[in-house]
């Protein structure tokens, strides 16, 4: 079975919140430097530890927040947030520009995917993802046919 979805447009600013979601449940250990460093506080006693630690964690993800907000600049990555239509089987998922322009994307290259209550984040790098919200979808069984999909490859858990 195929599933044809609707022409969608990612939006830059819902990219860059899903990526940046995906990188900080990636590097959640980052919290726990920031917080160690807080943890100087009980061994000096000085305001300057937590004011360190804060200051650290919100440059990280700055740093993060101006790498994904850059994306969404560039050349290469324009393709990205245009209007695409996918087909997705249990072999690929096809990125169709239009009826005669498309990209195969073989499921091993997904590295993981999240299912929320309104769409689908299929994660293929740090900075490359696939937001299939719920709507694309011509009817609840062809998005029940890709959560199955999703769930046979082993992307998300039952």
């Amino acid at each position: 079975m195929i599933v044809k979805t609707k022409k969608y447009k990612l939006e830059s600013g819902t990219y860059i919140k899903l990526a940046l979601k995906n990188v900080l449940k990636q590097q959640w250990w980052v919290f726990l430097i920031a917080l160690a460093i807080c943890a100087g506080y009980l061994w000096i006693p000085n305001m300057w530890w937590l004011i360190g630690a804060g200051i650290a964690l919100v440059l990280y993800v700055l740093f993060w927040l101006i790498q994904f907000a850059g994306v969404t600049q560039l050349e290469q990555t324009k393709m990205l947030f245009e209007k695409l239509a996918y087909e997705i089987n249990s072999q690929q998922i096809l990125v169709k520009l239009n009826a005669k322009q498309g990209m195969p994307i073989k499921w091993d290259q997904i590295k993981k995917a999240n299912v929320a209550k309104d769409h689908f984040v299929l994660v293929v790098n740090k900075a490359q993802l696939i937001h299939l919200p719920y709507k694309i979808f011509n009817n609840d069984n062809d998005r029940k046919f890709v959560e199955s999909i999703l769930k046979r490859k082993g992307l998300i858990k039952s």
